[in-house]
């Protein structure tokens, strides 16, 4: 995005949001809808959020039009790619365990992937859509699992939107509130890093589980 210049249109948008008042919130969840639905990178998004409207509210407008668009592209794939596609994949991957297997924990799979950082998230979506995964435990999960991510990325946005509007908003910061501040910033990191060694655990014990039942089978 920055080697084309795109992060520069993302930035005119998100001011563009901050001007529309009330439906900053609604049009700000349809782009990222549509970001989640066509793969396109969102950290710009997500951060931004916490710029424009700030921890509490930005994180929920996040993972609102995050988990908004992981439904509409797995009813994509469930309901629009065809059995002809369904089955090539199957055939060539190891998705065909995660679907027979691990069906009955579906949304601990889908909850334990969106605690895993770089996990391909948005291609997920449309694999969970062939698995026969339930959508609600699909929508479930998925809606736990984007919180931690979501408001670690909001909570940068709005560290960054209180250090740049310094002088224009006068909010003269303590410095024990910049230490809570950085405090946070530190917890934060502190729990993502240790969701995701717990994700990654359990993931595998679950695909561990799943092979031993197939060899058996």
């Amino acid at each position: 995005m920055v080697y084309f210049g795109a992060h520069e249109q993302v930035l005119q948008l998100l001011e563009w949001f901050e001007a529309q008042g009330a439906w900053a919130p609604l049009f700000f969840i349809l782009v990222m809808t549509v970001v989640v639905v066509l793969l396109l990178p969102g950290v710009l998004f997500t951060t931004g959020a916490g710029f424009v409207f700030g921890l509490v509210e930005g994180s929920i407008y996040v993972v609102a039009g995050t988990t908004l668009g992981a439904i509409l592209a797995f009813l994509i794939a469930r309901y629009m790619f065809g059995n002809r596609a369904r089955h090539f994949i199957m055939a060539h991957t190891r998705l065909r365990l995660v679907s027979e297997e691990l069906t009955p924990n579906g949304w601990k799979i889908v909850l334990l992937t969106r605690l895993i950082p770089f996990f391909p998230s948005k291609i997920s979506n449309y694999f969970f859509g062939l698995t026969q995964f339930s959508l609600r435990g699909y929508i479930g999960g998925s809606l736990l699992g984007f919180i931690p991510f979501s408001i670690h990325n909001v909570y940068l946005g709005s560290i960054a939107a209180d250090i740049t509007t310094l002088g224009a908003r006068n909010l003269d910061r303590s410095p024990l509130e910049w230490s809570l501040y950085g405090a946070g910033f530190i917890v934060t990191v502190i729990a993502v890093v240790y969701l995701n060694y717990l994700a990654r655990r359990a993931l595998a014990r679950y695909a561990e589980k799943g092979a031993i039942e197939e060899d058996l089978a």
